[in-house]
């Protein structure tokens, strides 16, 4: 994932950024990806994006944890 608003910094040791981007989870299979996107739904998380497969191949949901650090679940 890549958002404007955070500074690109790759392979800079003296402009480092403290913190969290993004977190990736393996589910281990499609329907797990699904299934746990609807849980946590239903549990109140905020499903930033829908399972569906991504540029680069893979089959991912994003949701945003209690702190708002975006989770990926991936297959």
């Amino acid at each position: 994932m890549q958002m404007p608003t955070i500074p690109c910094n790759s392979n800079d040791t003296i402009s480092q950024y403290i913190g969290l981007i993004h977190m990736a989870i393996s589910a281990g299979s499609i329907e797990k990806v699904n299934k746990l996107t609807a849980t946590l739904r239903n549990g109140g998380y905020m499903v930033v994006s829908e399972p569906r497969y991504t540029g680069d191949g893979y089959y991912e949901s994003c949701i945003l944890d209690p702190d708002g650090n975006r989770i990926e679940i991936i297959e």
